[in-house]
Protein backbone atom coordinates (compact mmCIF):
# COMPACT_ATOMS: atom_id res chain seq x y z
CA UNK A 1 0.00 0.00 0.00
CA UNK A 2 1.30 3.32 -1.13
CA UNK A 3 0.85 6.24 1.66
CA UNK A 4 2.04 10.28 0.85
CA UNK A 5 5.50 10.81 2.76
CA UNK A 6 3.41 13.31 5.62
CA UNK A 7 1.33 10.38 6.22
CA UNK A 8 4.00 8.83 7.87
CA UNK A 9 4.11 7.94 11.36
CA UNK A 10 6.22 7.12 14.49
CA UNK A 11 5.29 2.98 14.69
CA UNK A 12 4.52 2.72 11.18
CA UNK A 13 6.54 -0.12 8.85
CA UNK A 14 7.91 1.06 5.59
CA UNK A 15 9.61 -0.96 2.93
CA UNK A 16 11.98 0.85 2.17
CA UNK A 17 15.99 -0.03 -0.04
CA UNK A 18 14.52 -4.07 -0.11
CA UNK A 19 13.78 -4.25 3.71
CA UNK A 20 11.24 -3.13 6.84
CA UNK A 21 12.17 -0.13 8.65
CA UNK A 22 10.34 1.10 11.62
CA UNK A 23 9.57 4.59 11.40
CA UNK A 24 10.96 6.00 15.16
CA UNK A 25 10.59 9.79 14.67
CA UNK A 26 9.27 12.11 12.19
CA UNK A 27 9.79 16.05 11.41
CA UNK A 28 7.19 17.82 9.39
CA UNK A 29 10.10 20.96 7.30
CA UNK A 30 8.77 23.91 5.68
CA UNK A 31 12.51 25.57 4.47
CA UNK A 32 11.82 29.22 3.61
CA UNK A 33 13.43 28.15 0.04
CA UNK A 34 12.50 24.85 -1.60
CA UNK A 35 9.26 22.64 -1.04
CA UNK A 36 8.36 21.11 2.42
CA UNK A 37 9.57 17.42 3.44
CA UNK A 38 9.73 15.20 5.94
CA UNK A 39 12.48 14.48 7.97
CA UNK A 40 11.68 10.17 8.98
CA UNK A 41 14.13 8.40 11.53
CA UNK A 42 14.02 5.17 10.95
CA UNK A 43 15.48 1.65 12.14
CA UNK A 44 15.95 -1.36 9.80
CA UNK A 45 14.12 -4.64 11.71
CA UNK A 46 16.59 -7.10 10.80
CA UNK A 47 19.67 -5.42 11.20
CA UNK A 48 19.05 -2.78 13.95
CA UNK A 49 20.72 -0.16 11.84
CA UNK A 50 19.37 3.62 12.18
CA UNK A 51 19.40 5.89 9.10
CA UNK A 52 17.59 9.58 8.59
CA UNK A 53 15.82 9.95 4.92
CA UNK A 54 13.61 12.90 3.62
CA UNK A 55 11.09 12.29 1.43
CA UNK A 56 10.23 15.60 -0.40
CA UNK A 57 5.95 16.03 -0.57
CA UNK A 58 4.93 14.30 -3.53
CA UNK A 59 7.09 11.13 -3.06
CA UNK A 60 4.79 7.83 -2.26
CA UNK A 61 6.19 5.45 0.29
CA UNK A 62 5.37 1.26 0.25
CA UNK A 63 3.42 0.94 3.57
CA UNK A 64 4.62 -2.64 4.65
CA UNK A 65 1.81 -5.62 4.03
CA UNK A 66 1.07 -6.17 8.24
CA UNK A 67 -1.24 -8.13 10.01
CA UNK A 68 -2.69 -5.21 13.28
CA UNK A 69 -3.56 -7.62 16.25
CA UNK A 70 -5.58 -5.86 18.89
CA UNK A 71 -3.51 -6.89 22.22
CA UNK A 72 -3.64 -5.90 25.70
CA UNK A 73 -0.25 -4.93 27.65
CA UNK A 74 0.00 -7.26 30.42
CA UNK A 75 3.42 -6.13 32.15
CA UNK A 76 7.12 -6.07 31.04
CA UNK A 77 9.54 -8.47 32.58
CA UNK A 78 13.13 -9.16 33.00
CA UNK A 79 12.89 -10.34 29.27
CA UNK A 80 10.89 -7.99 27.80
CA UNK A 81 6.89 -6.77 27.30
CA UNK A 82 4.51 -9.28 27.40
CA UNK A 83 1.01 -8.99 25.49
CA UNK A 84 -2.12 -11.06 25.02
CA UNK A 85 -3.88 -11.62 21.87
CA UNK A 86 -7.61 -10.49 22.32
CA UNK A 87 -9.21 -13.40 20.21
CA UNK A 88 -7.13 -16.72 20.89
CA UNK A 89 -5.50 -15.58 24.16
CA UNK A 90 -2.09 -16.51 23.20
CA UNK A 91 0.77 -14.24 24.76
CA UNK A 92 3.81 -13.09 23.36
CA UNK A 93 6.85 -11.14 24.11
CA UNK A 94 8.26 -8.50 22.58
CA UNK A 95 11.99 -7.12 23.46
CA UNK A 96 12.69 -3.68 23.86
CA UNK A 97 14.44 -3.03 20.71
CA UNK A 98 10.92 -3.80 19.07
CA UNK A 99 9.10 -1.13 21.44
CA UNK A 100 11.74 1.75 21.10
CA UNK A 101 11.01 4.71 21.82
CA UNK A 102 7.08 3.84 22.86
CA UNK A 103 7.68 1.77 26.15
CA UNK A 104 7.23 5.33 28.41
CA UNK A 105 3.30 5.30 27.25
CA UNK A 106 2.73 1.42 28.06
CA UNK A 107 0.25 0.90 30.71
CA UNK A 108 -0.85 -2.28 31.98
CA UNK A 109 -4.62 -3.61 30.74
CA UNK A 110 -4.19 -1.19 27.91
CA UNK A 111 -5.72 -2.11 24.38
CA UNK A 112 -2.29 -1.76 21.60
CA UNK A 113 -1.98 -2.76 17.75
CA UNK A 114 0.64 -5.01 17.42
CA UNK A 115 1.91 -5.70 13.83
CA UNK A 116 2.66 -9.05 12.40
CA UNK A 117 4.81 -9.78 9.14
CA UNK A 118 4.19 -13.58 8.42
CA UNK A 119 3.07 -14.50 11.36
CA UNK A 120 6.18 -12.77 13.19
CA UNK A 121 5.75 -9.17 15.45
CA UNK A 122 7.40 -6.84 14.30
CA UNK A 123 6.24 -4.07 16.20
CA UNK A 124 3.15 -2.08 17.72
CA UNK A 125 1.34 1.09 16.91
CA UNK A 126 0.25 3.31 20.25
CA UNK A 127 -3.05 5.54 19.91
CA UNK A 128 -2.54 8.87 19.20
CA UNK A 129 -3.01 9.73 22.65
CA UNK A 130 -2.87 8.28 26.42
CA UNK A 131 -3.36 9.20 29.53
CA UNK A 132 -1.36 8.96 32.33
CA UNK A 133 -1.12 9.49 35.87
CA UNK A 134 1.84 12.46 37.32
CA UNK A 135 3.52 11.50 39.77
CA UNK A 136 6.21 14.06 40.29
CA UNK A 137 5.48 17.42 39.74
CA UNK A 138 7.41 20.60 40.83
CA UNK A 139 5.15 23.13 43.07
CA UNK A 140 4.07 26.09 41.00
CA UNK A 141 4.90 29.82 41.93
CA UNK A 142 1.65 32.02 42.43
CA UNK A 143 2.33 34.75 40.07
CA UNK A 144 4.21 33.38 37.71
CA UNK A 145 1.81 32.90 35.15
CA UNK A 146 2.70 35.54 33.39
CA UNK A 147 5.09 33.35 31.10
CA UNK A 148 4.06 30.40 29.42
CA UNK A 149 7.13 28.52 30.95
CA UNK A 150 6.57 24.47 30.97
CA UNK A 151 7.60 22.45 33.87
CA UNK A 152 9.19 19.13 33.99
CA UNK A 153 6.79 16.77 35.18
CA UNK A 154 7.52 12.65 35.60
CA UNK A 155 4.26 10.25 34.90
CA UNK A 156 3.49 6.57 36.17
CA UNK A 157 5.50 5.23 33.22
CA UNK A 158 8.73 6.61 33.66
CA UNK A 159 9.25 9.29 31.32
CA UNK A 160 9.55 12.79 31.32
CA UNK A 161 6.66 15.38 29.93
CA UNK A 162 6.68 19.18 29.99
CA UNK A 163 4.10 20.02 31.30
CA UNK A 164 2.16 23.67 32.19
CA UNK A 165 2.66 25.40 35.87
CA UNK A 166 -0.79 24.79 36.65
CA UNK A 167 -0.74 20.92 36.18
CA UNK A 168 0.29 19.28 39.94
CA UNK A 169 1.60 15.54 40.92
CA UNK A 170 -1.65 13.34 40.99
CA UNK A 171 -3.55 14.48 38.46
CA UNK A 172 -3.99 12.67 35.06
CA UNK A 173 -2.99 13.97 31.82
CA UNK A 174 -3.67 13.29 28.18
CA UNK A 175 -0.01 12.85 26.19
CA UNK A 176 0.40 12.86 22.48
CA UNK A 177 2.00 9.47 21.85
CA UNK A 178 4.03 10.76 18.37
CA UNK A 179 6.40 13.42 20.28
CA UNK A 180 5.57 12.97 23.66
CA UNK A 181 3.87 16.67 24.31
CA UNK A 182 1.24 17.69 26.57
CA UNK A 183 -2.35 17.97 25.18
CA UNK A 184 -4.81 18.66 28.25
CA UNK A 185 -5.79 17.36 31.73
CA UNK A 186 -7.97 14.08 31.36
Amino acid sequence: MKISAFDIRPGNILEYEKGLWRVLKTDFVKPGKGGAFMQVEMKNIETGTKTNQRFRSEEKMEKAVVEPRTMQFLYADGSGYVFMDNQSFEQITLGEDLLEGQTGYLLPNTEIQVNLHNDRPIGVELPPVVVLEVVEAEPSIKGQTATSSYKPARVETGITVMVPPFVNAGEKIRVNTSDGSYVDRA
